[in-house]
């Protein structure tokens, strides 16, 4: 039996972190949540990281910019950027750093339930479906 994909939430929002944590682990998901991207590259071990979920915009390092930092360090890693911004230079700016996904908030748990299962392969996904 291969282990469950290990997926980052990132966002300062912490109702917000905490809900997308549950719901990924109901879905069979391991998960972590950090408040900011500096609170996750100082804690995630990025060996065991599958997918990164992360919001645009924090306090310190925005999403767009770990997304850029990740390129370089582990450009294996499928990152899914959130907000709920809609100023088109934002959005271009985020989509320019090619995240695998962006969502715009809120979002539907069975858009996130399938971004997930694309992002991190069919044969790895432990979404047996979203109700």
């Amino acid at each position: 039996m291969s282990r469950a994909p290990f997926v980052c939430v990132i966002d300062d929002d912490q109702s917000l972190c905490a809900a997308l944590v549950n719901l990924l682990r109901s879905y069979g998901y391991r998960t972590a949540a950090y408040g900011s991207a500096d609170d996750f590259l100082a804690g995630a071990d990025m060996a065991r990281v599958d997918c990164v979920i992360s919001d645009i915009q924090m306090p310190g390092m925005s999403g767009i910019d770990l997304r850029l930092l990740l390129m370089g360090t582990r450009p294996d890693i499928p990152v899914i950027l959130m907000t709920a911004r809609t100023e088109p230079v934002l959005l271009e700016r985020a989509a320019a750093t090619k995240p695998f996904r962006l969502l715009q908030k809120p979002f539907d748990a069975q858009d996130l339930a399938e971004c997930l299962a694309d992002a991190i392969g069919p044969g790895e996904a432990a979404i047996q479906g979203a109700d």
